[in-house]
This record gives structure tokens, C-alpha cells and sequence, in this order.
């Protein structure tokens, strides 16, 4: 391996980590719901492969519309981060014990899509560069999913400690997460 395909392996590293930050502290907040492991462990999977298939949706279109939809995707994934965050809020204040927002069937694609909005953008950027498809796709995968598990048992075990309060404090983690989003400091 020569110098520059070191620095590329690294640099698709860190990106793949940086993306799949937001999926673990997604993660975070969504585990503070009572999962159990085989969900715990689709979610990941899930997750991974939205984190799979946005930023190759991006590379594919590259050039032609990333000045377009870099913020879009922002804006939708934060969007959809504050929605999830309130509804999950609100679900907590509930008397009935079951969350309005669950990650399974369509909460499930929702969370994932929401998770992995951001990579669609870093995709495109990645298109007009000429990033090596197989292998920033699998990176980006594979951390997420590894990311998003972690995330998810760290706040199974939070959810213990916290008891009913948890899901609020989870929808308040998902909150925080859409206003970054929205508004980068």
C-alpha cells in the first residue's frame, strides 16, 4: 500500500465514524425504550444498511445535484430527529406504558432514514471526488451499524437505571440531536 491509499482508507475512516456518531447517539436515545436483543440487533443492521445505501444514492448523483440537496437532507433529518424526539417526550408522560414511536415497521424505516440523512450529503461530496464506491459504502455500513448497537445497549442500561423517565430523556437526546441538525453551531 502506498502513502495515498493509506490516507484514503484513513480519511474514509473517520468519516464512517463521524457518520455513524449519529447513529449511536440516536442510538442512545432510542434505547432508553424497552428493546429487547434481537430488536436491538435489527436496528443496527438496519440502520447500517440505510447508511449503505444513502451515501451511494449520493455518490451515484455526485456532481450533477450535491450543491442542491446537501441541505435538504439536513433539514429532513432534523426534522424528523425533533418529531421522534417530542413524540417520544410526549408518549412518556403518558398513563399507558406503550411509546407512540417504536423502531419496528415503519418507526423502524423512519429512525433509519433519519439517521442516515446526513450521509446522503457526504456522499454527493464524496461523488465529486471519486471516492472508491464498494469500499465507502461497506466503511460507512459497517461503523454505523457497530455505532448504532452500542448506542442502543448503552441506553438499555441507562432505561434501567432511570426507570420510566428514561423514554423522556431519550426523546430529549433525539430533540437535541434534530436542533444540531437544523442549526449547526
Amino acid at each position: 500500500m502506498d502513502v495515498v491509499t493509506i490516507g484514503e482508507w484513513l480519511t474514509l475512516w473517520v468519516m464512517s465514524f463521524a457518520l455513524g456518531m449519529d447513529a449511536f447517539s440516536i442510538g442512545l436515545g432510542m434505547g432508553m425504550l424497552r428493546l429487547r436483543m434481537k430488536q436491538i440487533i435489527k436496528i443496527g443492521v438496519v440502520i447500517g444498511l440505510f447508511h449503505m445505501g444513502m451515501p451511494l444514492g449520493g455518490l451515484l448523483l455526485g456532481k450533477q445535484i450535491s450543491s442542491h440537496f446537501g441541505g435538504i437532507a439536513a433539514i429532513i433529518g432534523g426534522c424528523l430527529l425533533l418529531l421522534l424526539g417530542f413524540q417520544m417526550i410526549r408518549s412518556s408522560f403518558k398513563p399507558e406504558n406503550e411509546p407512540f414511536v417504536t423502531p419496528v415497521g415503519f418507526g423502524l424505516l423512519l429512525f433509519a432514514l433519519s439517521a442516515s440523512l446526513d450521509s446522503f450529503s457526504v456522499g454527493l461530496s464524496l461523488g465529486i471526488y471519486g471516492a472508491k464506491i464498494a469500499l465507502t459504502i461497506f466503511m460507512f455500513g459497517f461503523m454505523s451499524m457497530l455505532l448504532t448497537w452500542c448506542g442502543l445497549m448503552m441506553g438499555r442500561k441507562v432505561q434501567k437505571w432511570l426507570g420510566s423517565y428514561s423514554e423522556a430523556l431519550g426523546g430529549l437526546i433525539l430533540l437535541a440531536f434534530g436542533i444540531k441538525l437544523l442549526f449547526p453551531f
